[in-house]
């Protein structure tokens, strides 16, 4: 991407209604544009990162066997009143009527539709265990939506629901989806760990939470590394972990949390299958859910500086930014700096070029804020010297590699 075709320009000082600095950041980097209270545009910048982050999970959780599906987001409150959910939701519940007075909501969560599809079409236990996930929009109203896509009332999720014969294959695939989180959480390169919680109105009787790391989480958790151990504070029944290691104390932001639901849907709407007896029985079922567009900001809470984001790898926009100083008396340092981003496009590396006409300080504060891992600088004096500087954002270290071998250099 060339930056003088991009016309959304950062910002120097964020709204005075940006309470957490990945609001401020993502506001001051244009990564979103605020439409209404808690509802935002994902603009291009933002966009890419959204998308790189549902790529890795929609990758491992292929890998983990489920199936990709895609929900309607408008669902019937008739769903919703088998399971006594629409009053137990209330105000969350954005409801709508159409034309003919039949009234709706946009779905905060999917798990009556869920469970409507399998009572439709699913008659055996020969056809379970079955895991089914979509990466969709959902909507709850909260009553005061704050931190920019935190704790937004639109936001982008991926939501999971497994069914089951008995608990033993419950057990066996919330496990599985637990590992499942685990790969991706570290594949994203966030400092996160698996905590011991409540269910909320979801319901069942085993649920954890996957906290990301950060001073402004809102959530207090506990954990012990050497025990492998993580509570929420309000699960807490004990000042030490379980085999007695001592406890750390800090902030999380929860971006994931599996449950055990049991049969309380299944029994609710009637699902029903036959057993290896021939019986009618009703599914166990578990429910597993990411808050994709949260990972963005939790992303940036957890890694930033006072100059702007610091992105990790795997979900930053580009992988390398070109700063070019622009020399108005000597066309061959855009000239020389095109050639290095149109060889590293070639090679498929997702790049970006400051090709803007604009002061060098503009340019590497704007490079700081948008906080691409790699910056390549291509000026008079390195054209000169044979040698271009290149420095990596999160530890500021700059090393230098000669103008012939940077596409190589940069590639490995």
């Amino acid at each position: 991407m060339k930056l003088s075709n991009y016309p959304i320009k950062t910002f120097k000082d964020a709204p005075s209604d940006a309470e957490l600095i990945s609001h401020q950041l993502m506001l001051r980097t244009g990564l979103i544009k605020r439409l209404a209270s808690g509802i935002f545009t994902w603009m291009p910048f933002g966009l890419k990162v959204l998308r790189k982050i549902e790529q890795t999970v929609r990758e491992e959780m292929d890998n983990s066997g489920a199936f990709e599906v895609l929900m309607p987001t408008i669902q019937p409150s008739e769903l919703w009143q088998e399971t006594k959910r629409w009053d137990d939701y209330g105000d969350l519940l954005l409801q709508i009527r159409d034309r003919h007075e039949r009234l709706f909501c946009y779905g905060p969560t999917h798990e009556e539709v869920i469970t409507d599809i399998l009572r439709k079409s699913v008659k055996s236990y020969k056809q379970l265990p079955v895991n089914f996930y979509q990466i969709q929009t959902k909507f709850r109203d909260e009553i005061r939506p704050r931190f920019g896509v935190m704790r937004a009332r639109e936001f982008l999720m991926k939501d999971a629901y497994s069914f089951h014969l008995n608990q033993d294959s419950l057990e066996e695939e919330y496990e599985k989806m637990d590992k499942t989180y685990e790969k991706i959480f570290t594949k994203l390169e966030l400092d996160f760990r698996k905590v011991q919680a409540t269910s909320g109105e979801i319901g069942g009787s085993v649920s954890h939470e996957f906290h990301v790391i950060a001073e402004s989480g809102e959530d207090e958790i506990a954990f012990c590394d050497d025990e492998n151990f993580a509570a929420n504070v309000e699960t807490l029944e004990s000042e030490n972990a379980p085999n007695g290691g001592e406890l750390t104390y800090a902030r999380g932001i929860e971006v994931g949390h599996i449950f055990q639901l049991g049969d309380k849907y299944s029994k609710a709407m009637k699902l029903e299958v036959l057993d290896s007896n021939g019986k009618n029985v009703n599914p166990y079922m578990g429910c597993y859910g990411i808050g994709i567009s949260r990972i963005v900001a939790a992303a940036i809470e957890q890694n930033h500086d006072d100059k702007g984001i610091i992105w990790p790898s795997a979900i930053s926009p580009f992988e390398i930014l070109i700063i070019v100083l622009n020399d108005k008396d000597d066309s061959n340092v855009m000239d020389q700096a095109m050639k290095i981003y149109q060889e590293l496009r070639s090679d498929g590396i997702e790049v970006a070029i400051d090709d803007r006409d604009e002061r060098a300080g503009v340019k590497f504060a704007d490079a700081d804020l948008l906080g691409v891992p790699t910056q390549v600088i291509v000026g008079k004096r390195g054209l000169e010297q044979k040698k271009l500087e290149i420095t990596s954002r999160s530890t500021g270290e700059k090393r230098e590699a000669k103008i012939d071998e940077i596409v190589n250099h940069l590639k490995n």
